[in-house]
């Protein structure tokens, strides 16, 4: 509590000399061309990311707990990339998506052109593709102990009323698992932020503009030692991502 409100202080006064600036560092921040590049992409990275981690992830996870323990397997190797550290993950990056890697190597076999992956378009959905491989597991394993806890008695009701799979799983499936659809929402926004480590090795402080993210813009201001345009932004992002936490919880409690 006591670190954030020294950020809190440092952003209303100078960098060096402390003076009081009100919102003059909040302006700066907000007209700052990065800030807004960073900002659109982080916006961009986390309205895609999280809507596609939940969906397939329930898919998954719905499908695994039909099939019983004969599906202890693919549980295991979903939890694997949770395992696998973060260096290993950019040299299997630089593997596939390096200038002179393996997907290059199989285009030019082919008679395409090789494709330079972490400096074009495609660089930020490859970071997409990293975020979903590396949490789709620990999803999965929260959507399997949420599916555990719904009572069989109440499928065997509904199929009695003959309600078919579809309605029951719009009926009784989805309304019990609203908390765990909640808890899943939170963590895979927040996991979202640190997605920075895996892009950072890969691309530098200045990746391709498409994947330049908040932490990048934060890990350069600091290494700039713009304490009063960080401390700024800081606080802009943490009010941003109270605010959406509050707003989740209060539509989910909505729907109790």
């Amino acid at each position: 509590m006591f670190p954030f409100i020294d950020v809190i202080r440092r952003s209303f006064v100078a960098n060096i000399k402390e003076n009081f600036v009100g919102f003059s560092n909040y302006l700066n921040v907000f007209s700052n061309s990065a800030f807004q590049l960073a900002g659109k992409n982080t916006i961009r990275f986390v309205s895609i990311c999280i809507p596609l981690l939940v969906l397939l992830s329930l898919l998954i996870g719905v499908f695994l707990h039909r099939q019983g323990k004969s599906g202890s397997l693919f549980k295991t190797l979903y939890l694997l990339p949770m395992a696998i550290p973060v260096a290993s993950v950019v040299l299997l990056w630089k593997l596939l998506f390096h200038s002179q890697g393996f997907l290059n190597g199989m285009l030019a076999k082919l008679g395409f052109v090789p494709i330079d992956w972490m400096n074009s378009k495609y660089a930020f959905w490859i970071l997409v593709f990293s975020y979903l491989w590396k949490n789709m597991g620990y999803n999965i394993v929260l959507w399997l102990a949420g599916l555990s806890s719904v009572s069989e008695n109440l499928y065997e009701a509904a199929r009695v009323d003959g309600a078919g799979e579809w309605k029951i799983f719009l009926k009784i499936t989805m309304p019990n698992l609203m908390p765990t659809l909640y808890t899943i929402t939170v963590l895979s926004f927040l996991n979202s932020f640190k997605v920075f480590r895996e892009a950072y090795l890969v691309g530098g402080d200045y990746p391709h503009q498409s994947m330049y993210l908040l932490q990048h813009l934060f890990n350069n201001w600091y290494r700039e030692l713009s304490f009063d345009k960080m401390s700024a932004a800081a606080v802009v992002v943490a009010v941003i991502i109270f605010f959406l936490t509050v707003l989740l919880q209060k539509a989910w409690a909505s729907e109790e």
